[in-house]
């Protein structure tokens, strides 16, 4: 009888697969619950500030261009004035707060600027009294 019990043992084999229909089902279960709901969730919603009528500029900017060389080009009425160094500029700074402290001083740089350099021009046009700087850039 020994015998016969074992060759029925040899003849069953060892199943080394794995059933995957378990995971297949439980990752349906979560897809849908998360295509339910995905829906239901509001994404973070952002009030974008409204602009009214502009108010028409008293006086018109003056544009600084900060070239490739690191030069401060002074634009005023679309003609280039004079070229300033960044040692120049706050010299540049001071005679524009005195003579009208309330014109505006738009700032546009080559892309190939550091963003260092753009801060720089800025923080020298504040501290030497221009008080409205704002930066220009090129729409696509």
């Amino acid at each position: 009888m020994a015998s016969s019990s074992l060759k029925r043992n040899s003849k069953r084999r060892v199943m080394s697969d794995i059933n995957v229909v378990p995971y297949i089902d439980v990752m349906l279960v979560l897809l849908v619950i998360f295509m339910v709901t995905a829906p239901m969730v509001n994404p973070g919603v952002v009030n974008l500030p409204t602009v009214g009528g502009a108010k028409v500029q008293a006086l018109p900017p003056v544009f600084l261009t900060i070239d490739a060389d690191e030069n401060v080009i002074v634009r005023k009425d679309g003609q280039p004035t004079q070229t300033l160094t960044k040692f120049e500029l706050g010299a540049f700074a001071r005679s524009q707060a005195e003579n009208s402290a309330e014109q505006p001083v738009v700032l546009a740089a080559d892309k190939s600027i550091k963003y260092e350099v753009v801060m720089e021009v800025m923080s020298k046009l504040k501290e030497n009294g221009v008080k409205r700087v704002g930066l220009a850039v090129k729409s696509q």
